[in-house]
């Protein structure tokens, strides 16, 4: 009797312990033990998005943002990341962009756009969906000084002009400040099936800044500093910066329109920006309906957007899923920025790929931009946005 009941005693202990063990586990997040295609819970980080009573007085570099000096002890030991994020409809609301310093848009392929996401002063703890590189992405953060951290899960590979994995390596790009998924491992990348549930795998790898950053310092030997010493922005100049004055002109430039494609008009793709007088930004639209972040459930806002019109074409490169595009940003062509409630008509000018693109006014002074996100899309030159 003494044994039956010491076995009955012992069983339930047994499936007590499994069930308050299971609760920690779905509590604290059981894909923590169980790998990198489950969910996994993001660690714990110094986002600068947090509180900060601290005077405003540290100009981020990439975007002329102001923060306090504990904000910017964070990012100098760092150097710029760019993150290769979707803006498929599946992938909607990502996850991370309005914590962004600079996002450059451009189509993908038919006709969806993907964003090129520069961070390099704040470090949200959720970025993503993450997706595969592109050829003029690529040239666009070669900008970004001596060797910028580049996140994308793969990306085109098909021989031609539009092989961004071949210009990778062409660059010696690979296995140093590449950051290709295929070869840093979980738990720098996820995937999260759970968030948005429904959508193709492709659809759900995620990333964390900070995670990213001290793989590249650790693994890489790429902080501040390069493996041989060298500063990343020891030959970089950054775009010049101003506070912003909302315009006292009685016609404002209230709303923006544009697509990326002709037969993006009245799609899923269109943008139009709401320009807010209050807090002098422009409010993002993306297919008629608000583009959301979901790590904090805001609008989309950035103090300056900026149109840059590119000569378009189809590489042919027998690319069996769609067509692989090609966007020409080296040299010179027009542009259009949109700050203080205003249009100022420019040129962008980027003559080499490890240049900057920047920008010239009429009079061939280069514009300055307003302090805080800067939105660049790309458009093909024939393309028309209306404001």
């Amino acid at each position: 009797m003494n044994k039956k009941i010491l076995i009955l005693l012992s069983i339930f202990v047994y499936v007590t312990g499994f069930i308050a063990t299971y609760r920690v586990f779905a509590k604290e997040g059981l894909s923590n033990i169980i790998g990198s295609d489950s969910n996994y819970k993001v660690p714990v980080t110094n986002s600068v998005n947090g509180e900060d009573l601290e005077p405003k007085t540290e100009e981020c570099p990439l975007n002329g943002k102001l923060y306090s000096k504990k904000q910017r002890s964070l990012w100098e030991d760092r150097r710029p990341l760019g993150i290769m994020v979707q803006n498929n409809l599946e992938a909607r609301p990502q996850s991370g962009l309005s914590s962004a310093d600079i996002i450059h848009e451009a189509v993908a392929e038919g006709g969806i756009t993907r964003f090129l996401v520069m961070y390099y002063c704040d470090n949200p703890k959720v970025v993503g969906s993450v997706r595969s590189a592109r050829v003029y992405y690529i040239t666009l953060l070669q900008g970004f000084g001596n060797y910028p951290l580049y996140a994308h899960v793969g990306g085109a590979n098909t021989p031609g002009p539009a092989d961004a994995l071949g210009m990778i390596k062409k660059l010696k790009w690979f296995g140093y400040n590449d950051m290709d998924q295929f070869s840093v491992p979980f738990p720098q990348y996820w995937r999260d099936y759970d968030r948005l549930p429904g959508r193709a795998t492709e659809h759900t790898v995620y990333t964390n800044t900070t995670k990213l950053w001290e793989f590249a310092k650790n693994k890489r030997e790429l902080a501040d500093v390069d493996d041989e010493g060298v500063e990343w922005d020891s030959n970089w100049k950054p775009w010049l910066f101003k506070d912003g004055s909302v315009t006292t002109k009685e016609k404002k430039v209230a709303k923006i329109s544009y697509g990326f494609w002709d037969n993006n008009i009245g799609s899923d793709y269109v943008v139009d920006w709401d320009f807010d007088s209050v807090t002098n930004m422009y409010k993002r639209t993306n297919g008629g309906v608000p583009h959301m972040d979901n790590n904090n459930d805001k609008q989309l806002s950035a103090s300056n957007v900026i149109v840059v019109f590119s000569d378009e074409s189809v590489a042919n490169d027998g690319y069996e899923g769609g067509q692989h595009m090609l966007y020409d940003l080296l040299g010179t062509g027009e542009a259009l920025i949109f700050q203080n409630g205003e249009v100022v008509k420019t040129s962008w000018r980027k003559q080499k790929a490890t240049d900057m693109i920047r920008f010239y006014d009429s009079r061939n002074k280069e514009v300055e931009m307003v302090r805080g996100l800067i939105w660049i899309s790309i458009l093909p030159s024939d393309n028309e946005v209306t404001y």
